[in-house]
């Protein structure tokens, strides 16, 4: 099989075609023929060697794939070969090829395509359980996304309203992703390029604040959020793109009865994937009513990866950026 391999950390450039044996199954695995996978910001920090689960080089990238099985193992009881799947595997999604777990494969609607699919996994299963599971968010509150534009963003802002929030505002970088937001729902979108976010969140809800924010940012993002938090309120960090660390002050939580928390969705997949099972069903089920949309800002071919990085990496694209195996 084919597969794009990093074999030393660097740049776009390291990103190489390489041939490969096809992986073998253990019993509770499924080999998996890769239709299309997503390219991630944590894909960039693995091809630098920042991300915390990179490993060391020999790497294959990539952390989430849509396919058709081809072979399962003899203790895999809910699949069966040709079945159409998203999977979490064990060694990389740029590849022709994947192992993955039962327990970290999950089945697509019939009326779900493979763009739409590939393009959910991280995005909709990280927004799910911010929201859902973590910011715990409730019938008629206000949700803070910060990154709106992006594809957990544009998932999230989907994902907030089909979970009863009231309103959602939207953070952008650039004002050329303020339509991005808006399209995919966002009530108020403000752009960090014209204005100080959280008097405009205070602003926007009479004072009272968000009562759930996502930051994926961290740092002085961070910092900030919590000047727009309502009473009660929950910030919920899952990443550092700024590649910095925000602080807080113990008493700025307490009294006012607000919560900072944390997610990482590969955490979880390591260490809870049962936790998984549910969000899958409710996130499939989403895909096949029409209720959630996944925005695909653009797709490229395998031999088109260090492209496809670049793009991510410049801050510049919107939705999904995906790889498609048989373009």
């Amino acid at each position: 099989m084919k597969a794009i391999v990093i074999k030393e950390f660097g740049g776009p450039e390291v990103l190489k075609i390489v041939n490969l044996d096809t992986p073998s199954i253990s019993t509770n695995q499924l080999l998996i023929r890769v239709e299309a996978t997503s390219v991630n910001f944590a894909d960039i920090q693995t091809r630098q060697g920042t991300y915390h689960a990179a490993g060391k080089p020999p790497i294959i990238p990539g952390l989430d794939a849509a396919g058709i099985i081809e072979a399962v193992g003899s203790d895999v009881k809910g699949f069966k070969v040709g079945q159409r799947v998203i999977a979490f595997p064990k060694t990389g999604s740029y590849s022709e090829y994947i192992t993955a777990d039962e327990n970290l494969t999950f089945a697509i609607p019939n009326n779900v395509d493979f763009r739409t699919a590939a393009a959910s996994p991280v995005v909709a299963f990280t927004a799910y359980k911010l929201l859902a599971d973590v910011g715990r968010v409730q019938p008629g509150e206000t949700v803070l996304i910060h990154a709106a534009a992006g594809g957990v963003g544009t998932t999230a802002i989907q994902l907030a309203k089909i979970l009863g929030a009231s309103c959602v505002i939207g953070i952008v970088g650039s004002e050329s992703k303020v339509s991005t937001a808006i399209e995919a729902g966002a009530d108020h979108v403000i752009c960090n390029e014209k204005d100080e976010f959280a008097p405009k969140v205070n602003e926007l809800t009479n004072g009272k604040g968000a009562d759930v924010i996502l930051d994926s940012i961290s740092g002085k993002v961070t910092e900030k959020s919590l000047d727009c938090l309502a009473m009660y309120g929950r910030l919920v960090n899952f990443g550092n793109a700024s590649g910095d660390f925000g602080q807080f002050i113990t008493k700025d939580l307490h009294a006012s009865c607000r919560a900072v928390l944390g997610f990482s969705l590969g955490t979880t997949r390591n260490n809870r994937p049962e936790l998984l099972r549910e969000p899958a069903k409710r996130l499939m089920s989403y895909l096949a009513e029409g209720r959630l949309n996944m925005k695909v800002g653009k797709s490229f071919k395998m031999e088109e990866a260090a492209e496809a990085h670049r793009l991510v990496e410049s801050r510049k694209s919107t939705g999904k950026v995906l790889l498609e195996m048989n373009k």
